[in-house]
């Protein structure tokens, strides 16, 4: 029980700062009328079916990976930008801004986008379990970047991208190319794996 407390108080603010994240990001999409546990109402801790109505409702999918890559990019982002700024002030800055994608994320405008530029043609956004849970993802990402070697974030990167690429056929990469640049050969050859 010591150790327990003992690593808490040692990580007071990186636990505190992403509990008030969530909390706002699920109050925020709460009031703005996303389901808790998604259409279904129930809890789940894992989903790989891109193409199911439980993608994006459980406590983790198969873009939970992208979400860890989010993590470890904006620490190298933060790192070469701020670096004389406080690590848990830079934690804080990533955390807010994960939270902020994930409110625009399941925004009628950026669930429309989704629809008409991806593969996710069925897609009602993230549930309030999923989005603070992505927000969660980024943490365990940045924390990974920060204790470990940059080849180790590298690696993991370039692991999480191809496994989900090969897996689904989607992947972080080319989730942001669809969004902004959409290709439609590339949206048929996702859409072949299905």
């Amino acid at each position: 029980m010591s150790n327990i407390i003992s690593f808490i108080k040692k990580n007071r603010f990186v636990i505190i700062s992403t509990v008030v994240v969530c909390g706002i990001v699920a109050f925020v999409e709460l009031y703005s009328g996303r389901s808790p546990l998604g259409p279904d109402g129930m809890f789940g801790w894992w989903d790989n079916n891109i193409w199911g109505s439980e993608n994006s409702q459980r406590v983790a999918d198969i873009y939970s990976f992208s979400h860890i890559i989010h993590g470890i990019i904006f620490y190298a982002f933060l790192w070469l930008v701020a670096r004389k700024l406080p690590m848990k002030y830079r934690f804080l800055i990533a955390l807010l801004v994960e939270g902020g994608w994930e409110l625009l994320e399941n925004s009628p405008i950026i669930i429309d986008r989704y629809r008409e530029a991806t593969i996710a043609q069925g897609y009602v956004g993230d549930s309030v379990l999923n989005s603070s849970c992505d927000v969660i993802m980024m943490a365990f990402g940045y924390i990974f970047a920060r204790f470990n070697k940059i080849w180790a974030s590298i690696l993991l990167i370039i692991v999480f991208e191809l496994g989900t690429l090969f897996y689904v056929r989607d992947n972080l990469t080319l989730n942001v190319l669809m969004l902004v640049y959409p290709v439609e050969s590339v949206k048929v050859w996702q859409a072949e794996g299905h």
